[in-house]
């Protein structure tokens, strides 16, 4: 009869199985504060200890049903710790009587097998990798747990909100400390094109609006057009209404301002202007060499 595992060390796989199984498909609560967790760790144990009880009957009964020198040869291997017998099971050599009493009756070329049992923990881990890929596979088909568009989803959400939370914490940008970036064209750009393209047309090339890619210019209230684009769109045009204040009315941020001022600096002092030939609108307002 053979000595079994200790209920404590079910308890701990069992918690730490559990602590795996939440993070798995509930990553983002804090389930360690839950009351849900902890009832279910203390159902699992009561459970454990149920199973473990009914376990000692049997252990029981089969024991006084074994020879006296049995029952000595068990009660000395119950005696040693389940560390030692662990470590038993993975490196101890087998005596030459225990080979013979486990040689399978044939052979070939004189080379005999052994009808070795496997390790429990080597078997316990077998079980466990197989009932591991299993839910993994169930969680990944039916649920949204590992998938990377989920996962992208999630990481992107959590970002934007990030970025939010930062320009709602972060001081205003205003006309002194707005500072033209080349990194901010890129994104410049796709602003322009969602808040300003209905008024000055694709590329800034002028519609409604004035042609922004040229050197002529209604309102002059900057010493450059960086500062200049950033004053407009905090203040509106006072020569022309169309040009309404995108940031005092709360269309856009001041850092977005920023970003669309530095996007038409870049297509007004470091690209060729769009001229009338090209589909450009004529020049308005008077022509300024910032």
């Amino acid at each position: 009869m053979k000595v079994r595992t200790p209920i404590s060390v079910y308890i701990v796989l069992l918690f730490f199985l559990l602590l795996l199984i939440f993070e798995m498909f509930a990553p983002d609560v804090s389930y360690l504060t839950s009351i849900y967790f902890w009832s279910v760790v203390m159902i699992s144990i009561l459970l454990l200890l149920i199973m473990n009880a009914l376990q000692e009957l049997v252990e029981n009964e089969k024991f006084k049903k074994l020879s006296r020198e049995a029952q000595k040869s068990y009660l000395e291997q119950k005696n040693i710790s389940f560390i030692k017998r662990l470590l038993n099971s993975a490196v101890r050599k087998q005596s030459a009587k225990e080979e013979k009493d486990l040689l399978i009756d044939h052979g070939f070329d004189g080379i005999t097998e052994l009808d070795n049992a496997l390790p429990k923990w080597w078997v316990g881990l077998f079980y466990f990798g197989n009932i591991f890929c299993v839910v993994y596979m169930l969680a990944y088909v039916f649920t949204g747990y590992a998938h990377p568009e989920v996962e992208y989803n999630t990481e992107y959400k959590a970002m934007l909100a990030s970025i939010t939370k930062y320009e709602e914490q972060a001081p205003k940008i205003t006309i002194e400390t707005a500072k033209y970036d080349p990194d901010n064209i890129e994104e410049g750009e796709k602003l322009f094109k969602d808040n300003c393209v209905s008024c000055h047309a694709e590329s800034a090339k002028g519609g409604i609006g004035p042609n922004l890619t040229d050197h002529y210019w209604i309102n002059v209230r900057e010493k450059n057009v960086f500062r200049n684009v950033f004053w407009m769109l905090e203040n509106g045009s006072p020569n022309n209404p169309t040009m309404r204040p995108f940031i005092k009315d709360g269309t856009i941020s001041s850092r977005d301002a920023e970003k669309i001022a530095a996007y038409v600096y870049h297509i007004n002092q470091e690209i060729p202007p769009v001229s009338i030939d090209q589909g450009g609108a004529p020049p308005q307002g008077e022509e300024v060499r910032w």
